[in-house]
């Protein structure tokens, strides 16, 4: 019998939240996860990642522009990478997704096959369009499908009656569903998927990348202070709650007159931002960094105190196990995956109510209670890759050699 190293299992990852050349920053926890699949050795990985048809790459047309950059193929971090294009139509769009971007990434799985790369499984992330679009590859071209549900995939989508319906058939048609938290997974059992199909493979964080520095020196080198120093990090849009993170700071100014907040990240929230700020009187007490790449983020939560994470949605937040590997508390809004991040008191504190006062609340009473940054960066350890990388294979070694050779089904397009 061949050993795993020499019997490679062969998976086809296929996600649009996937980063590209032209967007390093989109989807780097789907990245993660692979490379962390990837340094096992016993896997072989082609990515298809489709992007929306735009008729221009002139940059007056911003995002759109941007998207529209992206090579058909490359080699990213020595992944291959194919980027085929669908169509997604204005009013539509939402609903036409899944099976736009099946038929535009079909000849790309098409492609690989002939370049002698046929994969044992379809790994589709994010469950609509990028789920059900697998689902249907995965129908078309006879191999299996696992589907791994992230957060707003599903507490968010399924309020659109089309969507979940699509989103409930995938469910009952694919091999594997992977929940990265408990909560997420809750979803798909009501939905009635069998329990056997059901995995939770929660995120980890890699050590490495992000490890305690001296937060005098990142002070020092960054040109920040506050007592407390506070971090908000994520993209500026509502549901990151930044807005809660300001609100929390008028909140903490008459115990706390030097306290300080950073909010990293860029979106189209920013200029509201900038008026509550205004609005508040926190102009001083206030520093926004813009978009930062992941990797220099261990120096600002090494310089901060705590993190404050005051989202509406989340199913698995990356920034936390960030922060906390970097020795940094945090404290979260108690929703969705959190409360399975952030266990105890150690880790930092969450929130019931999505409010500035409430936040500042519990950002004092962290403050007061002390904070033991070599117990966070530990408590961080405990959630290595490890335990997701050898769940992955074992879901992954089940469907080797199991997958039909392709054939024109009933219902599927012609080759």
């Amino acid at each position: 019998m061949q050993s795993s190293a020499s019997n490679p299992v062969r998976t086809l990852l296929f996600s649009s939240l996937y980063p590209s050349s032209v967007r390093p920053g989109h989807g780097i926890f789907v990245e993660t996860r692979l490379r962390e699949l990837l340094a096992s050795g016993q896997v072989e990985t082609r990515v298809v990642a489709p992007v929306p048809w735009f008729f221009s790459t002139n940059a007056r047309y911003g995002e759109y522009a941007r998207i529209a950059r992206t090579p058909r193929r490359e080699k990213y971090h020595g992944v291959e990478v194919l980027h085929p294009r669908y169509l997604l139509l204005p009013k539509v769009g939402m609903s036409m997704a899944p099976l736009a971007m099946a038929l535009g990434a079909l000849p790309a799985l098409r492609q690989l096959q002939s370049e002698g790369f046929d994969f044992d499984v379809i790994d589709a992330h994010y469950y609509y369009p990028d789920g059900v679009a697998a689902t249907l590859l995965g129908k078309w071209l006879n191999k299996p499908v696992t589907i791994t549900a992230r957060g707003t995939d599903l507490n968010l989508i399924p309020q659109y009656t089309l969507p979940r319906r699509m989103m409930q058939w995938a469910a009952s048609k694919a091999s594997a569903s992977i929940g990265v938290c408990s909560a997420l997974i809750d979803v798909l059992r009501g939905w009635g998927v069998p329990e056997s199909r059901l995995h939770v493979m929660r995120n980890g964080v890699d050590l490495q990348r992000f490890r305690p520095l001296d937060q005098n020196s990142m002070r020092r080198e960054l040109g920040v202070q506050g007592m407390p120093l506070m971090i908000s990090v994520g993209y500026l849009v509502e549901r990151k709650g930044h807005h809660i993170a300001i609100e929390a700071l008028a909140h903490l100014l008459p115990e706390f007159p030097q306290a300080h907040l950073l909010i990293v990240g860029e979106g189209v929230e920013r200029q509201s931002l900038l008026d509550l700020a205004s609005r508040l009187g926190l102009a001083s007490h206030l520093t926004f960094t813009g978009a930062l790449p992941n990797a220099e983020l261990l120096r600002w939560y090494s310089a901060a105190d705590l993190m404050i994470l005051a989202s509406s949605r989340e199913g698995w937040a990356n920034v936390l196990l960030e922060a906390m590997a970097c020795g940094t508390p945090v404290v979260a809004t108690r929703i969705w995956g959190t409360p399975e991040v952030v266990a105890n008191d150690t880790a930092g504190r969450l929130v019931d109510e999505r409010d500035g006062e409430w936040f500042a609340r519990a950002i004092a009473d962290l403050l007061r209670a002390g904070v033991n940054r070599a117990a966070v960066r530990a408590y961080a350890e405990g959630f290595s890759w490890q335990s997701t990388t050898d769940a992955q294979l074992a879901l992954f070694r089940r469907f080797q050699c199991k997958a039909k050779p392709a054939e024109n089904i009933a219902g599927g397009p012609d080759a």
